[in-house]
């Protein structure tokens, strides 16, 4: 799979996401969106909806199965989750395994 086609879902997600935040919570999406720590536009609880929401998505529209919480993901130096950039990298190096 193309990063590009991985960015744009990711994009998408964190979009639908952001459609249900009460107008003053809404924030503009791009690669540097920080998504979690210090000036995340999200709380914990909202991550975890993008991240369930993602491994639907690429499950059962691309017939990937990830898991974007294992034990490697969360014990790298620097979190897939910290901005959509990251996240995009990290999706992109699960899907080419």
């Amino acid at each position: 799979m193309i990063k590009s086609i991985i960015s744009e879902i990711v994009v998408s997600q964190l979009r639908e996401l952001i459609e249900t935040l009460q107008a003053d919570e809404q924030f503009e999406v791009n690669e540097n969106t920080i998504l979690f720590g210090n000036g995340s536009s999200i709380d914990s609880l909202s991550l975890v909806s993008l991240i369930v929401d993602l491994e639907m998505v690429f499950s059962d529209d691309h017939e990937f199965d990830l898991s974007l919480t294992d034990d490697r993901a969360m014990t790298r130096e620097i979190s897939p989750f910290d901005n959509v950039n990251s996240l995009v990298d990290y999706i992109n190096e699960l899907i080419n395994e």
